[in-house]
């Protein structure tokens, strides 16, 4: 009993060890990939993104009747690893440095956009 006596006092006497998160939240690491975003102003729906994820969070459609597309992805199964980013053509995708915010409910990101047309060369 008396050898734990001086790690009890150091332990009740010092600094706790862990933060109280969310009311006190650290500044992230250098480098840090946090919430992955995707400015669908950008995006052309090639959906490289979508084969290249490995935790298959992301789906993208095209409907080129309508003229529109749907990036969706599903945040509780990324792992944030940023191989869509590096992936991304266009470079619409992208990670802030910051924390996802707590949720008690499964959102989905969906976004829907315009479709990119390729214009075709015209023959001489």
């Amino acid at each position: 009993m008396l050898n734990m006596t001086p790690t009890v006092l150091k332990n009740i006497l010092s600094k706790s060890a862990t933060r109280m998160y969310p009311v006190e939240v650290r500044e992230p690491f250098e480098l840090y990939r946090g919430e992955l975003f995707n400015d669908i102003e950008k995006c052309i729906f090639c959906k490289k993104c979508q084969i290249k994820c490995p935790s298959q969070c992301i789906t993208v459609t095209k409907d080129k009747d309508a003229g529109t597309g749907t990036w969706t992805c599903d945040p509780f199964a990324c792992v944030y690893c940023g191989i869509c980013v590096d992936e991304c053509p266009t470079n619409s995708l992208y990670m802030k440095p910051k924390h996802r915010a707590p949720s008690a409910e499964r959102e989905m990101m969906e976004q829907v956009g315009k479709v990119k047309v390729k214009k075709k060369a015209a023959k001489k």
